[in-house]
């Protein structure tokens, strides 16, 4: 069992899976900063300029003050950071947003791929292989209806 472990993790490496999702990962870092940046430092300074000046993810509601005795926190402020949440919501959709015209791009460039008419992109061997076997099983399909209709 163990050896057989060790056999399928060398397939799966080998393959080239652990490879993509590891350019994945580190493509979904990258872009995560510069997701972040574009938030942060493109689109919340004109929005805390539309609402006065405030900083967004400084926004909170305070549910209890901080409590000071003797000029030492005697209890910690207990908040709920609702602007931080905001900024992580308007990341999430950029992301998401971005994510959804790669999918359609990508789609987009998979179906004219998959067309073995289309001589613009190349189709995979594949594909290609099974159109082709498909138009001959028409071809076979109608003589043999042809031959087949004479004989009645």
């Amino acid at each position: 069992m163990k050896f057989k472990l060790i056999e399928e993790f060398k397939e799966f490496a080998v393959k080239g899976n652990m490879i993509d999702i590891a350019i994945g990962v580190i493509i979904g870092a990258a872009f995560n900063k510069v997701v972040s940046t574009l938030v942060k430092e493109v689109l919340m300074p004109p929005l805390s300029f539309i609402t006065g000046g405030a900083k967004w993810e400084n926004k909170k509601i305070i549910l209890r003050e901080a409590v000071l005795v003797k000029d030492k926190i005697s209890f910690n402020e207990i908040a709920i950071g609702y602007g931080k949440l905001f900024e992580a919501g308007i990341d999430f959709l950029i992301i998401a947003f971005t994510v959804f015209i790669i999918v359609k791009a990508m789609n987009s460039i998979k179906k004219k791929a998959d067309d073995p008419k289309n001589k613009a992109i190349v189709t995979p061997k594949n594909i290609e292989l099974m159109s082709k076997t498909n138009e001959l099983l028409e071809k076979q399909n109608e003589y043999l209806l042809k031959v087949l209709g004479d004989k009645k």
